[in-house]
């Protein structure tokens, strides 16, 4: 899908913000929506706007396959609604690689969905795992690598 125009609008506004020549910066970002239903994706968008969505997790297999390499600490991202429309910008703070069965209490708090439990947070995302894997053709286990993202919104 081709990048939407308020994508590069938000991250010129933004290196102007940061004091950074929009021309000549060598900073970079991905844009992206989270999900993969409309409801979904605006609504975890939305969560990141209130400060209530601090981390992200996504398969490790899924993100090689897609992407070819996994986030860093310190990359930005323009999170999107799912029709494309920058919302904010996040940046990467902390990333840890960790078996599906090791994902903690505290981190399903900081993806701020639900009730905030891990139990909530197994739920649904062990339902967008089966059908991400099912997508790459690999078998989801407990032993699955997740990338456990947390971020911090810099940019609305």
């Amino acid at each position: 899908m081709k990048e939407d125009i308020s994508v590069k609008k938000m991250w010129q506004d933004f290196l102007v913000d940061q004091g950074q020549d929009p021309l000549n910066s060598l900073w970079t970002y991905t844009s992206w929506h989270f999900e993969v239903t409309k409801e979904a994706a605006n609504k975890l968008a939305r969560l990141v706007l209130k400060g209530k969505k601090r981390a992200t997790a996504s398969s490790m297999w899924v993100e090689i396959h897609d992407n070819g390499e996994i986030p860093k600490v310190g990359d930005y991202s323009i999170i999107t609604d799912w029709e494309g429309k920058a919302q904010c910008i996040i940046q990467t703070t902390q990333l840890d690689i960790v078996p599906y069965k090791n994902v903690t209490e505290a981190f399903a708090r900081c993806e701020g969905e639900g009730d905030l439990s891990l139990d909530y947070w197994k739920a649904v995302h062990e339902v967008y795992y089966k059908k991400e894997c099912e997508r790459i053709n690999k078998d989801f286990t407990e032993e699955m690598p997740v990338l456990c993202e947390r971020f911090q919104l810099v940019y609305k």
